[in-house]
């Protein structure tokens, strides 16, 4: 079974099973998939952390019951929430109107079962890329931050404009500055991934001197040490920089992952590091180091 039809087949389930319990283990297990695992492929795949997805499709199936007169208490309980109140708020954050207003308007009809088969998939002219394989001891590294979720493509937004500021304001000066550099390499590095929320830190950052001091404006952190798969972009242009380092993102998720043999490890941290190859106007590459381990 492909990764598509295993989460596809996930997606099938939760509909089928909106009022009963659900959780992450019992899905990731009809994946097929560990727990960590499935949490990272299914938000790439769908655009929601699997428990934010499940609690979406409950208001929207909550929504078309509106129109047959249950009471609404009785709708919420059969959904999850606990109270009217509850349930309320988080119909209002959705819908924009109270289950009140939207039941003068709501219909009967089936909320559409999500087809992630038909998802745009940038592909990069038939290109097949290995990856090598390093073992790399923890990296501490020193920056900026913005904290940003992987939910409807909120992250695809945030980090870009991140890295705008980055070099327009000067930040990138001031860190490049800095006596506690150890190598002036970039990371764009996703920590502290929380895969109930889809909540994480990205963070551009510099490897910093063992015990150097580093200012409080910086923010600091370290990656566990792991074992990575590193893949490489295809040589660019500054036109085609970025596109090519968001197809090669979607090559690792939706095809290297599914035949590979390989699964996220749990604990550690995903980046991108852009180094000397990053520097010229064409033939641009940017490494990108996924920690993984055997399945």
């Amino acid at each position: 079974m492909s990764y598509t039809e295993a989460i596809q087949k996930c997606l099938r389930y939760i509909d089928d099973n909106l009022t009963n319990q659900l959780n992450i283990e019992k899905l990731a297990n009809l994946a097929g998939f560990s727990t960590y695992h499935f949490q990272r492929v299914f938000s790439w795949h769908v655009g929601h952390s699997v428990m934010e997805y499940v609690r979406l499709r409950r208001l929207a199936f909550a929504a078309t019951e509106l129109a047959n007169g249950r009471k609404i208490i009785d709708i919420a309980m059969d959904y999850g929430f606990e109270t009217h109140s509850g349930f309320s708020k988080a119909f209002k954050r959705r819908y924009g109107a109270s289950p009140e207003s939207y039941r003068i308007h709501a219909t009967a009809s089936k909320p559409p079962l999500p087809d992630i088969s038909y998802s745009d998939k940038y592909k990069m002219g038939g290109i097949v890329m290995e990856p090598k394989f390093v073992s790399l001891d923890a990296i501490k590294i020193a920056g900026y931050s913005i904290k940003t979720k992987n939910v409807e493509g909120e992250n695809s937004k945030d980090i870009p404009s991140f890295w705008r500021r980055y070099f327009s304001d000067g930040l990138a000066e001031r860190l490049h500055s800095s006596d506690f550099v150890k190598s002036h390499s970039e990371y764009g590095a996703c920590l502290s991934m929380d895969t109930d929320t889809g909540e994480f830190f990205y963070v551009i950052g510099v490897e910093v001197i063992d015990g150097a001091d580093i200012p409080e404006e910086f923010y600091v952190c370290e990656m566990p040490a792991a074992t990575y798969a590193v893949f490489s972009s295809p040589p660019s242009n500054e036109d085609d920089f970025v596109k090519n380092i968001q197809g090669t993102w979607r090559f690792i998720m939706e095809e290297w992952f599914e035949v590979s043999g390989y699964e996220y490890a749990e604990g550690c941290a995903d980046f991108e590091l852009y180094g000397e190859k990053c520097m010229a106007e064409t033939g641009k590459i940017c490494e990108i180091y996924i920690p993984v381990v055997k399945k």
